[in-house]
């Protein structure tokens, strides 16, 4: 009992800590989205963000021209989470609790947190969204993967609007909301068809690799939600980068 206990701890703390790089970035180098700290300038800012500058396999991408392909479904097996919300400064974030994952072939990753881009970082032909939630995955060996699904105007979403509701006042505080619970499941599309690449974190320290996953089919969200997280961040989104050679592949 005393070893399996210890090993609920370890997994714990992996997992926290893997959150906390998945933020994308919260060290204590200031970095923003535009002005002297603005993207341009992320691989110059410290040493530990010269993938910002170097890496060839960066994040976000406009998906142009894709590669149809027996592509494994992707298994989602989320579960309610207790409501946790911070503003860290550079998105809203929603901490999500330890036991939902998603399966991909035979590889399973653990959804740590999910935030929020505005308008989209990833375009599609060229098109951008109103916003993009990214949700980020890691699996035992700490290799990460994001499910991107994007925003359109349309009718409230209710899940989005339990997170505005309850966004705290002040940076970096967590709300832990009592008696309230939110479901990832609910923020994706009834049609989990997407695209796939190799990339990067979006922010700060522009980790390579990540697996992406982005849903084909938009979710929809209302103007007033767009327009009550815009609010809040105007504009949270890194350009477009280079492709580099690299293949995106579309599934079936």
């Amino acid at each position: 009992m005393r070893s399996m206990l210890a090993g609920l701890v370890t997994v714990a703390m992996f997992f926290g800590s893997v959150a906390t790089v998945a933020q994308e970035s919260e060290g204590h180098i200031h970095w923003a989205y535009n002005g002297k700290d603005g993207p341009k300038r992320w691989g110059t800012l410290d040493p530990a963000f010269a993938e910002c500058k170097l890496g060839h396999h960066q994040s976000p991408i406009d998906i142009r021209h894709t590669e149809k392909d027996d592509l494994p479904q992707i298994q989602f097996d989320y579960k309610p989470s207790p409501l946790s919300v911070v503003d860290n400064g550079h998105t809203v974030m929603v901490n999500y609790a330890l036991g939902s994952f998603i399966t991909v072939g035979d590889h399973r990753y653990q959804l740590t947190q999910f935030h929020f881009h505005h308008p989209s970082e990833e375009h599609i032909n060229g098109k951008g969204y109103d916003m993009v939630i990214h949700l980020v995955h890691s699996d035992g060996s700490g290799n990460l993967a994001v499910v991107a699904v994007l925003l359109k105007p349309g009718k409230v979403n209710a899940a989005l609007q339990a997170v505005w509701d309850h966004v705290p006042k002040e940076k970096d505080k967590v709300a832990a909301v009592e008696g309230m619970s939110i479901n990832a499941a609910d923020l994706l599309p009834a049609d989990h068809g997407y695209y796939t690449f190799v990339g990067s974190l979006t922010t700060p320290p522009c980790t390579e690799p990540v697996t992406w996953y982005v849903m084909k089919t938009p979710e929809e969200i209302s103007g007033g939600e767009v327009e009550a997280f815009a609010r809040i961040y105007p504009h949270d989104s890194r350009p477009v980068q280079k492709l580099d050679g690299r293949v995106v592949r579309e599934s079936k």
